[in-house]
């Protein structure tokens, strides 16, 4: 990716934590965001998507989106939250939940304020993010759901 270029998308970012990294999501993809539940496990499933929730009577798919970013696992604080997204997968809107150490806010952005990130510039695999957006002295990170939350991993 070039440093210069400008990723195309605008609108308000969800903006949480992971491994004390700050990321951000688009909010119009959040369904809600609820206290941290243990998944039900699944038997062999992937590492990805390794468990269910139950979501006001809806089973819900808990992924692993750590494992995807090469960020390690964490143990649980009184901050942890699941996270529901209401995203297409495979051309079929789906309902999608992840874990994060906490959930900070919701930061209005526009399409100028998003930086493409230098391949040499992190160690998160470039085809899941978007790019990055200056708040103050922090970078968030904002990530591709479409390859993110996709079943299958990008390489």
């Amino acid at each position: 990716m070039d440093s210069t270029a400008t990723v195309d998308t605008s609108g308000t970012l969800l903006v949480f934590r992971l491994a004390d990294e700050v990321f951000g999501l688009p909010v119009g993809l959040v369904h809600e965001i609820l206290d941290s539940a243990e998944p039900t496990m699944v038997p062999n499933a992937s590492q990805f998507s390794f468990g269910l929730i139950n979501v006001r009577g809806a089973v819900v798919p808990m992924t692993n989106i750590r494992l995807r970013l090469g960020l390690s696992d964490s143990p649980a604080t009184e901050t942890e939250r699941d996270i529901v997204l209401q995203h297409e997968v495979g051309g079929v809107a789906t309902k999608i939940a992840f874990k994060a150490d906490a959930v900070e806010s919701v930061y209005d952005i526009n399409t100028d304020q998003i930086e493409s990130i230098p391949a040499l510039g992190t160690t998160w695999p470039q085809i899941y993010l978007k790019g990055a957006v200056r708040r103050g002295e922090q970078l968030i990170i904002v990530l591709e759901p479409d390859t993110l939350f996709h079943p299958e991993p990008h390489k």
